[in-house]
Order: C-alpha cells, then sequence, then structure tokens
C-alpha cells in the first residue's frame, strides 16, 4: 500500500541524505488522505475481499451490459472481430483450439469484478458504479449458464460462487517445486540437427475458397417452399438477422464467424461443415444421429438452443416469439431461394 505521494522523490531524498549528511526536513510530499489511499486501494482478492458493499441482477445487467460491453464482446458474450470470447468454451481447454472464456478458463469470480471494475469499458475505465459491476457479473454468469435469470449478486453471497476451472488453478509454489523438480531442463535422446522439410505456403494449408461448396456439405434432400415467399415476413425477418449477425453470415461472401455461415442451411445435416472447426461434441453427435436442419428443427432450436441441444456452444438466449422465428427463418429461406 502506497502511504506517501511523490514516492519515488522521497527515495531520491533518502539517497541524498545519506551521502550529504543532512539532517534537516526537505520538505518533499505529503502524507496521502484517506480518500487518495481509497482511489488507489481498489484490488479485490480471490476470496472476496475488498468487495465494496452493492448488488445487482442478471436482468439490470443485460441493459447494463448492452450500453457498455456488446460493442466489443457481443450481445451474448460471443466476441466481434478480434475482442474476447467471455461466454462459451465448455470442454474446450484440452483441444486444438481452445476457447478460454469466463465461464471455461477463469479461475475466479472476484478476478471478473476487479477487472470490469478496474479497466472496464474499454476507453472510459472506472466509469462503472459498483452496482453496474454487480449487475454485469452477474449477467456474465448467467450467459455461462452459471445462474438463473432471476439471480441477483452482492457481497454477501459472493463468496459462494465458484467458477468450474477453479480447481485447475494453484498457487505459484515455485520456491519450493521448481529447483528440485526442474532444474535439469535439457531433454533427452535429441536429434542431432533439425531440418526444415517443408514450408506452409508449399503445403497449401490456406483455403482457396471463402465458403464450403455446396458438393462438400452432406446435404439431404427435403421439401421445403423456397419459391412462394412471403415478402413481407423476409422484411422483418432481416431486422431479427441482427440478433444473428455477430456470429453468423449469410449470402454470396459469407465466411465463417464466431459460428458458422448459415448458406444452404436447409436440409444441411447438423454440424457437418468440414470447415467450421467450433462445433461443440454434442452437435456433431446430433448430427450422425440424424438431426437435420428444417424449419422446424430451426425453429425449436432457435427458440431454446441450449435446452434443445445441451451442451451447444451457441451462447444465445433465443427468441422466444414464434413471430419473430418464422420472419426469421423466412428471411434465411430467401437468401437460399435467390441462389446466395
Amino acid at each position: 500500500m502506497l502511504k506517501y505521494l511523490n514516492l519515488a522523490l522521497i527515495q531520491f531524498s533518502l539517497i541524498l541524505f545519506a551521502h550529504t549528511g543532512q539532517s534537516e526536513t526537505l520538505g518533499l510530499g505529503r502524507v496521502a488522505t484517506e480518500n487518495e489511499l481509497k482511489a488507489w486501494d481498489i484490488d479485490i482478492r480471490p476470496d472476496g475481499a475488498g468487495l465494496p458493499a452493492g448488488s445487482g441482477s442478471v436482468l439490470s445487467g443485460e441493459e447494463t451490459y448492452t450500453e457498455n460491453c456488446a460493442s466489443c464482446h457481443g450481445d451474448f458474450g460471443e466476441g466481434i472481430d478480434r475482442w474476447p470470447e467471455l461466454a462459451g468454451g465448455f470442454d474446450t481447454l484440452d483441444s486444438e483450439d481452445p476457447v478460454k472464456t469466463i465461464g471455461s478458463y477463469w479461475p475466479y469470480l472476484s478476478t471478473v469484478w476487479d477487472y470490469v471494475h478496474r479497466a472496464m469499458p474499454f476507453g472510459n475505465a472506472q466509469s462503472l458504479t459498483d452496482n453496474d459491476v454487480y449487475s454485469i457479473t452477474a449477467y456474465i454468469l448467467y450467459l455461462n449458464d452459471l445462474v438463473e435469470e432471476d439471480f441477483e449478486l452482492s457481497n454477501k453471497n459472493f463468496s459462494s460462487i465458484s467458477l468450474p476451472n477453479e480447481n485447475n488453478f494453484f498457487h505459484d509454489n515455485r520456491n519450493t517445486l521448481e529447483n528440485k523438480q526442474f532444474v535439469k531442463r535439457c531433454m533427452q535422446n535429441c536429434k542431432p540437427d533439425v531440418k526444415i522439410t517443408k514450408r506452409a505456403v508449399v503445403l497449401d494449408v490456406t483455403p482457396d475458397t471463402e465458403i464450403e461448396t455446396e458438393q462438400s456439405v452432406p446435404k439431404v434432400e427435403i421439401q421445403e417452399e423456397t419459391a412462394s415467399l412471403n415478402l413481407q415476413l423476409v422484411k422483418d425477418g432481416e431486422k431479427v438477422f441482427k440478433k444473428c449477425k455477430a456470429c453468423h453470415k449469410i449470402g454470396a461472401k459469407a465466411k465463417h464467424g464466431t459460428g458458422p455461415h448459415l448458406n444452404n442451411i436447409y436440409g444441411r445435416i447438423a454440424g457437418s461443415l468440414s470447415d467450421y472447426k467450433k462445433y461443440s461434441k454434442n452437435i456433431i453427435n446430433a448430427g450422425n444421429n440424424g438431426l437435420i436442419w428444417d424449419s422446424e428443427t430451426l425453429s425449436s432450436f432457435i427458440e431454446n438452443p441450449k435446452k434443445y441441444l445441451a451442451g451447444t456452444k451457441m451462447n444465445f438466449k433465443g427468441i422466444k416469439k414464434s413471430t419473430d422465428r418464422n420472419a426469421l427463418l423466412e428471411y434465411i429461406k430467401s437468401i437460399a431461394s435467390s441462389g446466395n
């Protein structure tokens, strides 16, 4: 804890005094005020020590999150562009492409609260009230399926929440461990020399096409009415699609984002795009067991993704109104029927 301001100048004064033998007070700096000390003392420890009194609910957090966080992290914690994902990634830490989110990787809830309080929102850090931070933290917990929609987080129940990956973190004990076990760092049976045999440009690892071609995607013929579209529904569905476009792209130049592109989704076996590597195991298994995307299955999935398919990585609460779902599906259908 810093007790004095201008600490560097005070240290310099002590050095000067030691060399000159001066005994008089140099008059540098002053004692910090209580408010100044409080402004510095904002760290929150893993056990919750240092938390201010306050509370915030999931419902209020959704609004605060949308206003302050969604522009970078997405409406549902899916991350936009290169901004980090905050939700999902469950059971991916042992994969080749782990998704490290608050729900899958972070050790302590206090780390979440402290980081949001200390550094967010980007460009306007420490502008949130304590209750705002509690609300946003509660909403992030909800996005990761760790609390229910009616949950309220406060300094009183904070320590009762444990993040899924907490037990995989441990205290740094290198002072007693590393010297005993890791002093000998050289590997054994190493090759005498290393030769580069191929380079990435030769291996052609970069895909030549922007989207999966229709011929390479498993597809089942189904009877979907794409010829007679309801134009008003298509127009309404385009507005509803704004809830989806942060993760999913559609159209002639669509690429995979956080989620797979939606081109030619009607009749597609679930989890079958070979160049999309972020499918959950559950959705791949569902496809292997016969799940095919059509109007009925898509509507059921969109209504409540996690209820329809447990374990899905799709961090989306769902579209509850059937009219909105019908409009959205009509819009997606219109893109497919236009030849894109």
